[in-house]
């Protein structure tokens, strides 16, 4: 559905060029759910948005659902649907007049836009609100308005922008239970952004990591947790001495780069903190280290992010929206 390959934008910011994406290669096969990672200002919208062929790629090359982005950007807009960060309704419009209006710019008659606006209102459970105006709509609510106008033309390949930020829990749950049953009964192909890492790890069937205009890492949730951060494994002893002894012993059994102790905490990483502890309380007790507590778990997506790049995914994003 997405093949992507060497694509870069530059922008002009004050007589400096500023490399927003950097050489980036993707694929999105046709029914997945992708998700695209990474702190802000890392390339996420820029590369969502020379995807939509909304801006034109300095190099590199992609097709989006069989159209060149750059050849044929009206073939790649006839086919895909996008909801951007930004509301994309009007508020000078009713909500089934503003999806009626979305349907005749694709070409539907108006009796067909009016059909694929009803539908599209019972989908997104909007029929009672079709006679107001987006402005008077709750966050949620909104956010369903705009995914309804996102799939007028039907398309294969729906681009969500971080489509749920700024929702309380229960808003984000609704848009989420209509973004899976959309997949489920359309088997729409979805690429997302986010700034949630656990909509990622829980909805996403593939991860993308992008820093710096870069893909840093790709993957399964699950094999990049396990790949690239691994379980937690801590440790809690007696008093310092004990502590000192059981990060000895834990750095043998793996790697002085594994473990780091805070007091009397010795904290290691392990590829499956389950299996690992028998054998680590053997060890340590051997060593005659006194163990008072043990506590396993499992990675996130921030420890993926961490252990590639030293630094924290939340701390990057609260950095830069602070900036």
């Amino acid at each position: 559905m997405i093949h992507a390959r060497g694509l870069t934008r530059r922008f002009k910011v004050r007589r400096e060029t500023v490399e927003a994406v950097r050489g980036l290669d993707l694929d999105v096969a046709d029914g997945q759910l992708d998700a695209v990672l990474g702190p802000n200002g890392a390339g996420k919208s820029t590369t969502l948005r020379m995807l939509t062929s909304l801006l034109p790629p300095t190099s590199g090359t992609a097709t989006v659902a069989g159209c060149d982005v750059v050849a044929d950007p009206a073939g790649v807009r006839a086919r895909i649907g996008y909801v951007g960060q930004r509301s994309g309704a009007g508020d000078e419009y009713r909500c089934r007049d503003e999806l009626v209006t979305q349907g005749r710019c694709y070409g539907l008659t108006r009796a067909e836009a009016g059909r694929r606006a009803d539908e599209l209102l019972e989908l997104l459970d909007l029929r009672a609100l079709a006679h107001r105006g987006p402005a008077t709509l709750s966050g949620g609510q909104r956010r369903r308005l705009d995914i309804a106008i996102g799939l007028v033309n039907r398309p294969a390949l729906l681009f969500l922008d971080e489509p749920t930020t700024g929702l309380d829990p229960h808003s984000r749950a609704e848009v989420w239970r209509h973004i899976l049953r959309l997949r489920a009964e359309y088997g729409t192909t979805i690429l997302l952004t986010t700034h949630y890492l656990e909509e990622a790890d829980n909805m996403a069937e593939r991860v993308v990591v992008i820093d710096h205009g870069r893909v840093i890492a790709d993957g399964t949730s699950e094999r990049l947790k396990s790949d690239l951060a691994g379980d937690r494994l801590t440790i809690t002893t007696g008093d310092a001495a004990h502590a000192a002894t059981a990060a000895a012993v834990a750095a043998r059994l793996a790697g002085p780069d594994e473990v780091a102790r805070d007091g009397l905490d010795v904290r290691v990483r392990v590829p499956n903190a389950g299996a690992a502890v028998p054998g680590y309380l053997r060890s340590l007790d051997e060593a005659g280290v006194k163990v008072t507590a043990v506590e396993t778990a499992r990675p996130t997506l921030d420890d993926v992010f961490l252990a590639l790049t030293g630094r924290s995914l939340r701390e990057s994003e609260s950095a830069g929206a602070a900036a």
